[in-house]
């Protein structure tokens, strides 16, 4: 049989939240060292867990399944029973048996039945001690459907001076692929864009010396690299990724299983801050990012259900994949990645490829909090692609103002937020954009823009924090939230109103509020720390700038009024040129 699933358990340096792994009722135990659970008569262990549940409707609606069966490894004896969780009706056990579990004999149980009832919903696996000191210690879901073809898949990852992060990347592929089913199958391609990771070539990893062309180059090099050494699937994955290689084993059997070849993999994110809460299961873009079921406890089991419910019926029209995982078939690649440097290039490979995209549970990476990363450089680069999507890809198609707004809402956040140099940023940003798709072209290694915006940092920097940074007066933002948004509001938070300076609030915010507006509101002068409380910034309300930077976007929409229409022609042209094989193959060899 090919395993579809693994049961997994926490893994420490990956996730240790056990409630995202297993549930156990009554007395239990559980090894870190040999992952498994030790139960005492009459305790129950259940599977119905965000990493470990099998969302059978993904999986039956996009491969071809000839049978399905699920298999528990353990000791003792137990009742294993398995049940299919049916949105909206009354659930079905499609079974039930007592069996003794050892080392040479797991217990399978044949499920193949499924759809008698129906092919929707989820599956997971309960296991009940009926003696004491019965061990758990895995199981799976598999069918004995074989592929006429098996994938060969390259892992591009792409890597900039995080020489320690892409080591240990590289390190738990070349242990996991060995003894892997289809391990002979991957190959992990190292794209260094600043030439000093010094991975060392072997049997299931190949480095490769790039020039620094951002995310977009790194990514469009280990395309075309995996292309010509004849690989059917490509995944693109960050150097710094942190997951369980469980996701590798599931990506590649559902690609090898799928029945469309336009099927991929787009793997979800958690955040490091709070691994127990879903950051973004898919995500869809028209004007701005919008992470899918942003926000579920991961945790709560009927939350869990609900979100891959709706994930298995729900497919927005302009579903994008992140490449901290995204798994495609090279063959339905019509456009390689637009040379945005960073920010922006996964969504528009998504938008502009024909890609059917998947998310299944489990296949998820952990990352850092984007807050923290979050500078004038990254939300310059995140306008200039905001604006590109809309002005290229059809099903985004706005007008001049309506695109134009984007623009004016990404630059009024900052303003309100008394980010006057990022605001700068960003109208450079939509001036770059209106420059034409030859800017991109000219500036593909964005190093004369990345040396214009450090230089404009000058108030916008982490650094030391003194007592004095952290002292506080509260009067206006103590008000109601109803009151203190139409302050804010109403007022551009105190940019209309003499003498806010000196009169309105003086606050501290910490990071996970850094990009929000409601809670500047209000104040006077804020002051940013970090994750750590270690470092942190002041900005300070400013009608001089305030008034400065809305005077030059003014300028800018008029211009961009009068030229949109022949701006967005010329990016329809150019984008093609800019996206296609040949045009990379001369910049990358």
């Amino acid at each position: 049989m090919i395993t579809l699933q693994n049961l997994i358990f926490p893994e420490p340096g990956i996730c240790t939240e056990h409630d995202l792994y297993y549930r156990a009722v009554g007395n239990f135990g559980y090894s870190d060292k040999k992952q498994c659970v030790h139960l005492d008569d009459g305790n129950r262990l259940l599977f119905d867990t965000y990493f470990n549940l099998l969302n059978i409707g993904k999986w039956h609606e996009s491969c071809t399944l000839n049978g399905l069966f699920a298999e528990v490894t353990g000791k003792g004896k137990v009742e294993v029973r398995v049940f299919h969780a049916i949105p909206e009706q009354s659930w079905e056990i499609l079974s039930c048996e007592v069996v003794t579990l050892s080392a040479k004999k797991p217990h399978v149980a044949d499920l193949t039945h499924f759809p008698d009832r129906t092919t929707r919903g989820l599956i997971y696996i309960e296991v009940r001690a009926l003696e004491h000191g019965v061990t758990i210690s895995g199981g799976r879901f598999a069918t004995k459907t074989k592929p006429k073809t098996l994938p060969e898949l390259a892992v591009s990852i792409t890597t900039f001076k995080r020489e320690a992060e892409v080591r240990r990347t590289v390190q738990r592929f070349e242990s996991f692929l060995p003894g892997f089913e289809f391990g002979e199958n991957v190959h992990v391609q190292v794209v260094d864009n600043g030439d000093s990771a010094e991975i060392k070539a072997s049997a299931s990893v190949t480095p490769m010396v790039n020039n620094n062309y951002g995310g977009a180059g790194g990514f469009a090099r280990g395309l075309l690299e995996a292309e010509k050494s004849g690989f059917s699937h490509c995944l693109f994955m960050d150097d710094d990724a942190s997951f369980h290689m469980e996701n590798i084993a599931r990506a590649y059997v559902f690609l090898a299983l799928a029945k469309n070849p336009k099927a991929a993999i787009a793997g979800s994110m958690i955040n490091n801050t709070h691994k127990w809460a879903m950051w973004e299961n898919g995500a869809y873009f028209d004007g701005s990012c919008h992470p899918l079921f942003c926000g579920v406890d991961l945790r709560n089991r009927d939350a869990v259900f609900q979100m891959e419910n709706d994930s298995a019926r729900l497919s927005p029209p302009t579903l994008y994949g992140g490449w901290w995982f995204f798994a495609f078939a090279i063959d339905q690649v019509d456009h390689h990645p637009f040379p945005f440097f960073v920010r922006g290039d996964d969504i528009s490979f998504s938008l502009m490829n024909a890609f059917e995209i998947t998310t299944l549970n489990g296949i998820v990476s952990f990352q850092d909090d984007f807050a923290e990363k979050e500078s004038a450089q990254t939300l310059y680069l995140d306008l200039r692609n905001h604006l590109i999507h809309h002005l290229v890809v059809n099903k985004l198609e706005r007008s001049a103002l309506g695109t134009a707004k984007i623009a004016i809402r990404f630059i009024m956040r900052s303003l309100l937020r008394f980010h006057y140099e990022t605001a700068r940023a960003q109208v450079l940003a939509w001036q770059d954009v209106m420059q034409g798709p030859e800017f991109f072209d000219e500036n593909i290694d964005m190093a004369k823009r990345r040396g214009t915006i450090k230089e404009m940092m000058q108030v916008e920097v982490w650094q030391d924090i003194t007592p004095e940074d952290i002292k506080q007066r509260h009067r206006y933002t103590l008000r109601s939230h109803v009151r203190r948004h139409r302050l804010g509001v109403y007022t551009l938070n105190g940019h209309l109103v003499p003498f806010s300076a000196r009169r309105w609030d003086r606050i501290v915010l910490g990071i996970g509020e850094r990009g929000m507006l409601f809670p500047a509101f209000g104040a006077a002068q804020i002051t940013y720390l970090n994750s750590g409380r270690t470092k942190g910034y002041t900005v300070t309300q400013s009608k001089r700038q305030f008034l400065a930077i809305c005077w030059e976007m003014a300028k800018t929409l008029r211009l961009f009024m009068r030229d949109h229409d022949d701006l967005k022609a010329r990016y329809r042209r150019g984008y093609n040129d800019l996206t296609s094989r040949e045009y990379w193959q001369k910049k990358l060899y």
